[in-house]
């Protein structure tokens, strides 16, 4: 099952989105369709809430007067904590009955308009916004809600923030033009990407082998591994003692394949293999053999597992090492060395790309990355004669 939060501003037109998902085959679960549903009449949720806010916020038939419960409910933090108490876990109670019931191969869109708000982006494997420019959303409210312009600003100046949705984005659909645009970047949305994606976690499937290319940096790199990181997160728990983003795409301005190099820290190598179905369910299915790591001083501890990102436009190499051994040390004082000396960085960078134009022809990355290891073996005793000059530990380190 892939797991989807689609979230847009009021007036973005995300309900577009959601209806063509739908066509496509998704399972959308309309999070303010559940709302209602829980306090309907006859409901527990609706009997608790008349017990804790008073029968004056029925109707004469006895349904719910959310007029008359906002002015009640949210006149001081006080109340607005009763209601949450009353809705949060009923909502997410039915919420999860449904996904439960969803078929294995569902493509499951969760439609929650506060989804940024409620910082609930790392529950998905893919967050996907939709945004429309400030004066389109206020005409659009205007002519389908019937709210003044004023009236539209100010709801719309307090839910989320373009840059905090753009924060939580894996895709950002623009949907303040021509209609038929926006419904032609979804059908693209679901034939590319969120398709193959469902099916390569089911079916566990790896990333295919792909020939070394480097490009230029990405800006944007850090902040996708932000996301991605999130997820880990939640995904594994207590048996995370850390989690990082490394290699050259944490470096910023260097040059690099465009695969985000992530270390996941446990234990030992046990709770590796235990984390390994709970990995592939996140989104990350393990790699098929031994995996040995070179981000070592050659004694021990030497056995790595690795996991390969499921999401075909967003390729990700997890590093799976035990916090018993080295490496994982090793993986991000590299990082943090090569972003404190930019003459190291342009040298690593150089060789990056004269060995990746060798290998241009490679059905795969092991020989280029063979030949690289020699320039970072040598650079570990730099890095390490940094760390001792500097007091560097990881523990000082930005763990993204």
């Amino acid at each position: 099952m892939l797991r989807v939060g689609l979230t847009g501003g009021i007036g973005a037109g995300k309900s577009t989105v959601a209806d063509r998902l739908a066509e496509h085959g998704a399972v959308v679960i309309d999070a303010d369709r559940v709302a209602r549903e829980v306090v309907e009449p006859g409901t527990d949720g609706l009997a608790e809430l008349v017990a804790e806010f008073g029968r004056d916020i029925l109707t004469p038939d006895g349904a719910l007067d959310r007029t008359a419960l906002a002015a009640r409910a949210f006149a001081d933090d006080a109340a607005r904590a009763r209601l949450n108490a009353v809705l949060h876990p009923r909502i997410g109670a039915r919420t999860a009955e449904l996904m439960d019931t969803a078929p294995a191969d569902a493509i499951v869109v969760h439609d929650v308009p506060l989804l940024v708000e409620g910082g609930l982006a790392p529950s998905y494997h893919l967050v996907v916004v939709v945004d429309a420019d400030e004066e389109v959303r206020v005409r659009r409210l205007a002519e389908t809600r019937g709210m003044s312009g004023d009236d539209a600003r100010a709801r719309i100046a307090a839910q989320a923030s373009t840059a905090e949705r753009r924060a939580a984005a894996d895709v950002w659909l623009d949907n303040g033009g021509d209609r038929d645009a926006v419904l032609r970047a979804v059908d693209g949305l679901w034939t590319d990407r969120l398709v193959p994606f469902e099916q390569n976690i089911r079916l566990r499937t790896p990333r295919a082998p792909a020939p070394p290319e480097v490009v230029p940096a990405d800006p944007t790199w850090p902040e996708q591994a932000a996301r991605v990181c999130a997820r880990l997160r939640l995904s594994t728990q207590e048996r995370a003692v850390r989690v990082d983003h490394v290699g050259s795409t944490a470096v910023p301005g260097l040059p690099a394949k465009d695969v985000l190099d992530l270390q996941l820290v446990v234990p030992s190598l046990q709770d590796a293999d235990a984390l390994r179905e709970t990995l592939a369910d996140a989104g990350f299915p393990g790699a098929e053999g031994e995996w040995f790591d070179h981000a070592t001083d050659g004694a021990g501890h030497r056995e790595k597992r690795l996991h390969l990102g499921a999401d075909p436009a967003r390729p990700v190499n997890l590093h799976v090492r035990p916090a018993e051994g080295p490496a994982w040390r090793r993986a991000v004082l590299f990082r943090d060395w090569l972003r404190a000396v930019p003459e190291e960085a342009a040298a690593y960078a150089e060789v990056k790309r004269r060995l990746a134009a060798d290998h241009a022809d490679d059905p795969n990355v092991l020989a280029y990355a063979e030949e690289k290891q020699p320039w970072i073996t040598a650079a570990f005793g730099r890095a390490e004669a940094w760390a001792a000059e500097t007091g560097w530990t990881p523990d000082s380190s930005d763990r993204e």
